[in-house]
């Protein structure tokens, strides 16, 4: 894939995810989210062993692998009414940074371009400086959240 300003992004592809793909995203969200939730005085692998459980959907989840199907992360899009939510955005570690991220959540914008686009970032993430790059802004301060939306591109 390219980016908007030419420059070329980590190729990537999606693939559904199945119920069997839990305990390993959940490996993977464990790694990306405990050094966070941490510094927040906030990890407890019960918790996000829960909130997992709760909030993961086959249905909604996507894999993101490379071209040789090595696994670089997952996704989950809930489509709405009237907006689209994106959550559970979890890239490999040494994947971070490489604007795979980026990749991603283009294809997700370009994917539903006439609704919102809205979604929950960690207090004290670096990912409300990527969001906000991305055109995402604050519309609600919550407990450890930031409610964030994107307005639709049409």
């Amino acid at each position: 894939m390219s980016g908007a300003e030419g420059r070329d992004l980590p190729p990537f592809r999606f693939q559904p995810a199945a119920e069997a793909d839990f305990e390993r995203l959940l490996d993977l969200s464990v790694r990306t989210m405990r050094p966070q939730l941490e510094a927040l005085g906030r990890w407890d692998p019960v918790r996000r062993r829960t909130r997992m459980r709760a909030s993961f959907s086959p249905m909604a989840s996507r894999l993101i692998e490379a071209p040789d199907g090595t696994l670089l992360g997952c996704v989950s899009v809930h489509d709405h009414e009237d907006h689209g939510e994106v959550c559970q955005l979890y890239l490999e570690p040494a994947a971070q940074g490489s604007g795979l991220g980026r990749a991603v959540m283009l294809a997700i914008m370009d994917e539903r371009p006439d609704l919102p686009l809205r979604i929950e970032v960690l207090k004290g993430s670096r990912a409300k400086a990527f969001y906000e790059r991305l055109g995402f802004v604050v519309t609600a301060e919550q407990d450890v959240d930031w409610a964030m939306e994107l307005a639709p591109r049409l």
